[in-house]
């Protein structure tokens, strides 16, 4: 997208938002302007025609995802995929939030004989045109729906789905918590407190001025799956910590962290529209929400264990240097590896499958959810 039409689309989308927080009292909740920024149709920043992923920011991306950085990504979650057809009986492949429609070819490529259709639910029409335009070699097996299902049967993939989920904002004083939330300036938009009953859901020892985010859309989302697959299992791929190390005294800022051009700021009031808008995943908060819907939690584990697991390192074997190199920053503990975790559920599934899951057959770090 060109800067003069990115300029005009924000233009755009800023009175958009500002229309939304005059007529909700001069004041709107960071969880409705995160969705507007993001989702807005034809302008907010996974609706709009700019490309968000890439390896380099010379592609004019702001990001880069695991399957961009490497194919193996795709080749060892498909192990794990593959298992998971078999002991829940069932040939579909559901992913949400697709992105380029990079993780969807590597599976597709690994399972194609597995598989028999693979849905995409993704909200954006951008998206849907470029991840058509990947699969068209393959298109007949796929189809695409911008909802949820009344039921499904199958394996659900979400590779950095949940950290673009909207969350809510709390602020705490030393005395009392406030929902943080934005208002409209001359010059802008800016941070705005309201007193609130809301609260993290987690004791700890919070130290005047912390700021953290918690996430009823996201848990919200696997509720509504988990009472909708009927038969199957979900793995679902981002960076995040369980509820002890998220609430963190020393995490007092929170993760709320945005990402333009392959750099990261903290400020989401900022260039909005143009930028990614992201905040960790509490792994503790979407354990329960599934369980409490009636799925089973399969296990949580470091990427780089559930990569190793599902055979990553004898995939490396005899590879380029360049793939070597681009694999690594998927299991090094500075990069990816450590960051980034794996959560998997499961309902209705044979036991051969749910007691022994190839991802987490070592380094399952279920016991600190």
């Amino acid at each position: 997208m060109q800067a003069n039409e990115s300029a005009s689309v924000g233009s755009a989308l800023a009175t958009l938002i500002r229309n939304a927080i005059e007529r909700n009292g001069d004041w709107l909740p960071f969880d409705r302007f995160m969705a507007m920024a993001l989702y807005a149709p034809g302008l907010g920043y996974y609706s709009r025609g700019s490309r968000q992923f890439g390896v380099l920011p010379s592609s004019g991306s702001d990001f880069v995802t695991a399957p961009e950085l490497s194919p193996l990504f795709g080749r060892a979650l498909a192990r794990q995929v593959e298992q998971a057809l078999v002991g829940s009986r069932t040939d579909e492949v559901w992913e949400f939030g697709a992105g380029s429609g990079a993780l969807a070819l590597q599976l597709i490529d690994a399972l194609d004989a597995r598989v028999r259709r693979y849905t995409i639910v993704d909200l954006s029409g951008a998206l849907r045109a470029r991840q058509r335009e990947t699969l068209r070699a393959h298109e007949p097996k796929f189809r695409w729906l911008d909802s949820l299902p009344d039921t499904m049967h199958g394996v659900v993939i979400g590779n950095e789905v949940l950290d673009a989920m909207p969350v809510q904002l709390l602020h705490f004083d030393g005395r009392q918590w406030f929902e943080r939330g934005v208002a409209a300036r001359a010059d802008g938009f800016a941070w705005s407190d309201r007193p609130t009953a809301l609260r993290p859901p987690h004791d700890a020892p919070f130290v005047p001025g912390t700021v953290t985010e918690i996430h009823p859309q996201a848990e919200a989302f696997i509720a509504t799956l988990a009472e909708r697959l009927e038969r199957g299992a979900a793995f679902f791929i981002d960076y995040g910590f369980p509820a002890a190390e998220y609430y963190l005294s020393q995490r007092h800022g929170g993760t709320l962290m945005c990402h333009q051009g392959h750099r990261a700021d903290p400020d989401p009031l900022q260039q909005v529209g143009v930028k990614d808008i992201t905040a960790h995943v509490n792994f503790t908060g979407i354990a329960l929400a599934a369980q409490e819907a009636g799925l089973d939690v399969l296990g949580y584990a470091a990427q780089a264990r559930f990569l190793m697991n599902c055979g990553l390192l004898d995939d490396l074997r005899g590879a380029a240097l360049p793939a070597i190199a681009n694999a690594q920053k998927l299991l090094n503990e500075h990069e990816m590896g450590e960051l980034f975790k794996v959560i998997g559920f499961a309902r209705g599934c044979d036991p051969s499958f749910t007691t022994a899951p190839l991802g987490f057959a070592a380094g399952d770090r279920t016991h600190t959810l």
